[in-house]
């Protein structure tokens, strides 16, 4: 079956549209995923995008706000915190407020990285969005930057399921 294929199959209807748009997250995640982990050097993209927030936030976060943040565990944020430590990006530091609290610190490396090594790279990104005008990525951001608020819909919805499920069993 080729793509263009499951397009008209699934174009029918809203509720076709919606799977559709479903899976094509998924598949598009994992392509994403596969070209960069195949073509980018000395990190992941799990690791590059940690190291992104890192860099951009304006103070230090710990585990569970950068695992928030990423959509995954601590534990997930942790491991990979560990593997660039071991790589000279980031150092972790306590917190000094919360002897539980871990900070990820970036080194002088991640800024040589993401200004050399990465540079060349970011000029290739640009393929991906070629084929949009400015005004379709301007519609995309707005569009998938709603979709936070459908995750977050979704989130709550499978708390209350949980909770429910809880007070049923007591």
């Amino acid at each position: 079956m080729k793509l263009d294929d499951l397009i008209t199959r699934f174009s029918s209807t809203t509720e076709n549209q919606r799977k559709a748009i479903f899976s094509t997250l998924f598949i598009a995640g994992n392509k994403l995923q596969t070209l960069f982990d195949n073509h980018i050097p000395e990190v992941s993209l799990k690791q590059f995008m940690l190291l992104s927030i890192v860099r951009q936030a304006k103070e230090q976060m710990t585990f569970t706000q950068l695992g928030d943040l990423l959509g995954c565990s601590r534990q997930n944020i942790k491991k990979l915190a560990d593997v660039l430590m071991k790589k000279g990006f980031i150092t972790i530091q306590q917190s000094p407020h919360d002897a539980r609290a871990m900070f990820i610190c970036p080194t002088e490396k991640v800024n040589d990285y993401f200004g050399n090594d990465f540079a060349e790279y970011q000029e290739e990104l640009k393929y991906l969005f070629e084929v949009y005008t400015d005004q379709e990525i301007e519609t995309l951001f707005i569009l998938l930057s709603k979709l936070y608020a459908g995750i977050e819909n979704l989130e709550k919805k499978v708390a209350g399921d949980k909770s429910k499920k809880g007070e049923e069993s007591r």
